[in-house]
Protein backbone atom coordinates (compact mmCIF):
# COMPACT_ATOMS: atom_id res chain seq x y z
CA UNK A 1 0.00 0.00 0.00
CA UNK A 2 1.34 3.45 -0.91
CA UNK A 3 2.34 6.06 1.64
CA UNK A 4 -0.51 8.33 0.56
CA UNK A 5 -3.12 5.58 0.94
CA UNK A 6 -1.88 4.80 4.47
CA UNK A 7 -2.14 8.45 5.50
CA UNK A 8 -5.48 8.79 3.75
CA UNK A 9 -7.03 5.93 5.74
CA UNK A 10 -6.59 7.98 8.92
CA UNK A 11 -8.71 10.87 7.61
CA UNK A 12 -12.17 11.19 9.11
CA UNK A 13 -13.44 13.85 6.68
CA UNK A 14 -15.05 11.96 3.77
CA UNK A 15 -14.90 15.04 1.51
CA UNK A 16 -11.13 15.30 2.01
CA UNK A 17 -10.67 11.57 1.32
CA UNK A 18 -12.67 11.94 -1.90
CA UNK A 19 -10.65 15.01 -2.93
CA UNK A 20 -7.36 13.13 -2.39
CA UNK A 21 -8.69 10.21 -4.49
CA UNK A 22 -9.75 12.53 -7.30
CA UNK A 23 -6.41 14.39 -7.26
CA UNK A 24 -4.47 11.12 -7.47
CA UNK A 25 -6.57 9.72 -10.31
CA UNK A 26 -6.44 12.97 -12.32
CA UNK A 27 -2.68 13.17 -11.77
CA UNK A 28 -2.24 9.69 -13.23
CA UNK A 29 -4.73 10.27 -16.07
CA UNK A 30 -3.27 13.62 -17.19
CA UNK A 31 0.38 13.07 -16.27
CA UNK A 32 0.22 16.13 -13.99
CA UNK A 33 2.58 15.63 -11.06
CA UNK A 34 1.31 18.82 -9.39
CA UNK A 35 -1.98 17.16 -8.38
CA UNK A 36 -0.12 14.22 -6.82
CA UNK A 37 1.98 16.70 -4.83
CA UNK A 38 -1.16 18.48 -3.60
CA UNK A 39 -2.75 15.12 -2.68
CA UNK A 40 0.34 14.12 -0.69
CA UNK A 41 0.25 17.41 1.23
CA UNK A 42 -3.47 17.02 1.99
CA UNK A 43 -2.99 13.42 3.15
CA UNK A 44 -0.65 14.58 5.93
CA UNK A 45 -2.00 15.38 9.41
CA UNK A 46 -4.06 18.57 9.59
CA UNK A 47 -1.51 20.33 11.77
CA UNK A 48 0.90 20.12 8.82
CA UNK A 49 -1.54 21.67 6.30
CA UNK A 50 -0.44 25.01 4.90
CA UNK A 51 -1.69 28.30 6.32
CA UNK A 52 -0.90 31.07 3.87
CA UNK A 53 -1.62 34.77 4.34
CA UNK A 54 -2.70 36.95 1.44
CA UNK A 55 0.51 38.96 1.92
CA UNK A 56 2.52 35.88 0.87
CA UNK A 57 0.35 35.45 -2.21
CA UNK A 58 0.94 39.12 -3.02
CA UNK A 59 4.69 38.69 -2.65
CA UNK A 60 5.21 35.50 -4.70
CA UNK A 61 2.34 35.23 -7.20
CA UNK A 62 2.10 37.02 -10.53
CA UNK A 63 -1.07 38.75 -11.71
CA UNK A 64 -3.66 36.39 -13.26
CA UNK A 65 -1.73 33.34 -12.06
CA UNK A 66 -3.29 30.22 -10.54
CA UNK A 67 -2.23 29.54 -6.95
CA UNK A 68 -3.17 26.40 -5.04
CA UNK A 69 -2.90 26.29 -1.24
CA UNK A 70 -3.14 22.78 0.25
CA UNK A 71 -4.66 24.20 3.43
CA UNK A 72 -6.21 27.50 4.49
CA UNK A 73 -5.78 31.04 3.18
CA UNK A 74 -5.74 33.67 5.92
CA UNK A 75 -6.40 37.42 5.64
CA UNK A 76 -3.29 38.97 7.17
CA UNK A 77 -1.64 41.60 4.97
CA UNK A 78 -2.88 43.06 1.73
CA UNK A 79 -3.15 41.99 -1.90
CA UNK A 80 -3.37 44.16 -5.00
CA UNK A 81 -2.99 41.63 -7.83
CA UNK A 82 -5.87 39.74 -9.44
CA UNK A 83 -4.90 36.14 -8.63
CA UNK A 84 -6.99 32.95 -8.93
CA UNK A 85 -6.58 31.14 -5.61
CA UNK A 86 -7.73 27.59 -4.90
CA UNK A 87 -7.58 26.24 -1.36
CA UNK A 88 -9.13 23.81 1.07
CA UNK A 89 -10.66 26.78 2.93
CA UNK A 90 -10.54 30.58 3.20
CA UNK A 91 -11.06 32.98 6.07
CA UNK A 92 -13.77 35.57 5.41
CA UNK A 93 -11.16 38.36 5.43
CA UNK A 94 -9.00 36.54 2.88
CA UNK A 95 -11.98 35.99 0.56
CA UNK A 96 -12.91 39.65 0.77
CA UNK A 97 -9.37 40.90 0.10
CA UNK A 98 -8.80 38.56 -2.85
CA UNK A 99 -12.09 39.43 -4.53
CA UNK A 100 -11.62 43.18 -3.90
CA UNK A 101 -8.25 42.92 -5.70
CA UNK A 102 -10.05 41.40 -8.71
CA UNK A 103 -9.03 37.83 -7.95
CA UNK A 104 -11.04 34.64 -7.59
CA UNK A 105 -11.44 32.22 -4.68
CA UNK A 106 -12.24 28.59 -5.53
CA UNK A 107 -12.04 25.09 -4.13
CA UNK A 108 -9.21 22.81 -5.21
CA UNK A 109 -11.58 20.50 -7.09
CA UNK A 110 -12.91 23.49 -9.08
CA UNK A 111 -9.37 24.37 -10.16
CA UNK A 112 -8.77 20.73 -11.06
CA UNK A 113 -11.82 20.77 -13.37
CA UNK A 114 -10.76 24.11 -14.87
CA UNK A 115 -7.10 23.15 -15.37
CA UNK A 116 -6.71 19.32 -15.36
CA UNK A 117 -3.14 19.44 -16.74
CA UNK A 118 -2.07 21.75 -13.90
CA UNK A 119 -0.17 24.04 -16.26
CA UNK A 120 0.69 27.46 -14.87
CA UNK A 121 -0.33 26.53 -11.31
CA UNK A 122 1.89 27.53 -8.38
CA UNK A 123 1.73 25.60 -5.08
CA UNK A 124 2.03 27.88 -2.09
CA UNK A 125 2.64 26.38 1.33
Amino acid sequence: MSKIRKLQRRKSNPNLVTLIDVLLSESAKNGAAIWKDVAERLAKPRRLHAEVNVSKIEKYAKADEYVVVPGKVLGSGSITKPVKVAALSFSETAKRKITEAGGTCMRIDELLRENPKGSGVRIMA
